[in-house]
């Protein structure tokens, strides 16, 4: 049986440049997204009111929107607890881990480069996985996060908006195939092989 080529948007979140320590230096970040409510303007350089600390690494027209499965969010919560079960006692909320939008249907392995996210308003293309960095393990609250990333493959994925419109929460979308040629979870192995050399 094929694998299904829909999905459901489960939550869409945006935030602002703030401070956040990493290794006792005093950095900005955006990482941390607070859910909105209601339709949200989709431009090609990513969500309403969404900002990105870096330009270099977060944001521009590939990296526009980052998306992450929601099927993730318990995996990285039960990470958390194993590093200390009382300091990560909370559920992690939708846009904690910095993702634009919380899918529900399709995963790192089933999505490819290039292919396409129909949301009927709005069009997205698949560009890249994310990569993990510093200032993920210091919100994550452990120095393995960004490694148990790569070796995990939950990743999500950076969006370009092919299409600009206004998205909602509870959409459906349906996957437009591209060429297929690397999936999303090779690309990051791939990626991470590199870095590793």
């Amino acid at each position: 049986m094929p694998p299904s080529l829909s999905g459901t948007l489960l939550a869409i979140q945006t935030g602002r440049v703030r401070p956040l320590m990493v290794g006792g230096r005093k950095l900005v970040s955006a990482i941390g997204k607070t859910t909105v409510s209601g339709p949200i303007e989709v431009g090609v350089m990513g969500l309403a009111g969404d900002e990105q600390a870096d330009l270099s690494v977060h944001g521009g027209l590939s990296k526009a929107v980052y998306a992450l499965p929601s099927e993730h969010l318990a995996w990285w919560q039960a990470q958390r607890q194993k590093q200390s079960a009382t300091m990560f006692e909370e559920a992690l909320a939708p846009g904690y881990l910095g993702e634009n939008l919380s899918l529900q249907g399709q995963s790192e392995h089933a999505l490819f480069i290039g292919d396409r996210l129909d949301f009927g308003d709005v069009v997205l293309r698949v560009t890249q996985p994310r990569e993990p960095c510093g200032k993920f393990n210091a919100v994550m609250g452990y120095a393995l996060a960004a490694k148990d990333m790569v070796q995990s493959g939950r990743c999500g994925f950076y969006l370009a908006v092919d299409k600009p419109g206004k998205l909602q929460a509870g959409t459906r979308f349906e996957v437009i195939p591209g060429s297929r040629s690397i999936s999303i979870a090779h690309a990051l192995q791939h990626k991470a092989w590199k870095h590793l050399r």
